[in-house]
């Protein structure tokens, strides 16, 4: 992924000099815009009770947001926060959310934990930033915020202060941060629509997958690209996160991860376990199905398979790309000797690999996007499927990092890039040597 630092670089002094712009030109209408979102929270009808029933529909939603990922430090109390994200922008640390009155969510009510989930706004008015996912969590309707209420205030009080981001300027400024909802922000619960053919016959089931998808499951804040100031596209065509350096491939129709062409019982089996004919899951998304889908039930899967195998190509996007340039004779033979020492015995002298146990290379378009940091955090990193109750004993693949340097790592990823029909560029040892010290979270 050659250039990323210098482009996130760029990224950063855009968006300082849009959003200052922007809070400027903004600033009567987040004066009118402030109250007025208190307001509509202030009228939303606190209809929530802690019965069984509603605890146990919260705990089930809270899997489906996997809410427990981010509020949970490596180590701690269960969303007692502490986690770190660690942006372009600066550092964000997620907060408690524990039924704790001093450091926790315990001095809420139903309608300030509504007001934060579908507007964006704390107790006291305060604007929460979009790593919190409320572009995507707005949808989510009442009784399912009333659910998930019942179910945190459920849980057991940790008393653990949090952490105050650390933002650059002018990202840590309230009004930089009403200047950017207004551009990139519409409150609005999901509403059902019509059905694409040929899923039109199910279009309960399609609305409830685009519900989870577009909604609780917040896929888009990983699988949708973002601008200079962070503001991500509605649609799943794919993007790297600046957050972590993996590449979130795209969900649509002709993209790296498109499953139009899937069977949907093969893409329910990926969902819920993590590994399927041709392809297992690692990185960002391994901790996705580990901490969250394999818990959800066949209907809400196979809803969200049907959801996502409707999904159509962005204009313009996924067309075939052009062929690159074969590597150059010496490093693909290099790359033949590693590739047969280190990575035949799993993956096949012909890249074939095992069904649901190793994944094929040949012909993966995951090994083979313009951007090659997955193949590269995983040669070096290992890569390893989740372990679900679908697949308790994933077989995995062990680091390189320790044993094959950067010019070799280039050379097997650049050999398995340009074999067995795969058609993608060379990779540069500097380009690996980016990610050498990058962390795995």
């Amino acid at each position: 992924m050659s250039g990323d630092t210098n482009i996130y670089m760029s990224m950063k002094r855009t968006a300082r000099l849009a959003l200052l712009a922007a809070a400027l030109c903004a600033a009567l209408a987040v004066a009118v815009a402030w109250p007025r979102a208190q307001m509509i929270a202030a009228s939303s009808p606190a209809a929530w009770a802690a019965t069984p029933d509603k605890v146990a529909r919260g705990a089930y939603l809270a899997r489906a947001g996997d809410c427990m990922a981010c509020h949970t430090a490596r180590g701690g109390a269960a969303y007692a926060g502490g986690r770190v994200l660690d942006t372009p922008y600066g550092r964000l640390v997620a907060p408690n959310i524990t039924p704790d009155r001093a450091t926790g969510i315990g001095a809420w009510s139903a309608d300030d934990f509504w007001n934060a989930l579908h507007n964006g706004i704390a107790p006291g008015g305060r604007l929460l930033y979009p790593a919190f996912p409320y572009p995507n969590y707005t949808k989510v309707t009442r009784a399912d915020s009333d659910a998930l209420f019942a179910y945190l205030r459920s849980l057991n009080a940790v008393r653990q202060a949090n952490t105050p981001h650390a933002l650059d300027f002018p990202y840590r400024l309230q009004p930089a941060l009403a200047a950017w909802r207004l551009l990139y922000f519409t409150p609005g619960e999901y509403v059902p629509r019509p059905a694409p053919a040929p899923a039109s016959a199910r279009a309960d089931a399609w609305n409830r997958g685009a519900y989870l998808v577009e909604g609780l499951g917040h896929c888009g804040a990983c699988h949708s690209a973002r601008n200079a100031m962070g503001a991500s596209s509605a649609v799943l065509d794919g993007g790297l996160l600046a957050t972590s350096g993996w590449y979130a491939p795209a969900l649509t129709a002709g993209g790296e991860a498109g499953p139009g062409e899937w069977r949907g019982a093969d893409l329910v089996q990926l969902l819920r376990t993590g590994v399927a004919p041709g392809h297992a899951v690692s990185g960002p998304m391994a901790e996705v199905i580990e901490q969250s889908l394999q818990y959800l039930s066949e209907p809400d899967l196979a809803a969200m398979a049907l959801y996502l195998a409707s999904l159509p190509a962005p204009p313009g996007r996924h067309a075939a790309p052009e062929p690159a340039p074969a590597p150059p004779d010496a490093l693909m033979q290099h790359g033949a000797r590693l590739y047969g020492q280190h990575c035949a015995d799993c993956h096949g002298k012909d890249g074939r690999g095992v069904d649901e146990v190793y994944p094929p290379l040949a012909g993966n378009r995951m090994v083979t996007t313009p951007e090659p940091v997955n193949a590269i955090r995983i040669v070096l990193n290992g890569g390893f499927p989740p372990a679900t109750a679908g697949n308790p004993r994933p077989y995995g693949m062990p680091p390189y990092s320790p044993i094959l340097n950067d010019d070799d790592v280039a050379a097997v990823i650049s050999y398995v890039r340009a074999s067995w029909g795969n058609a993608a560029r060379a990779i540069t040892p500097s380009e690996v040597n980016r990610y050498r010290a990058v962390p795995l979270d």
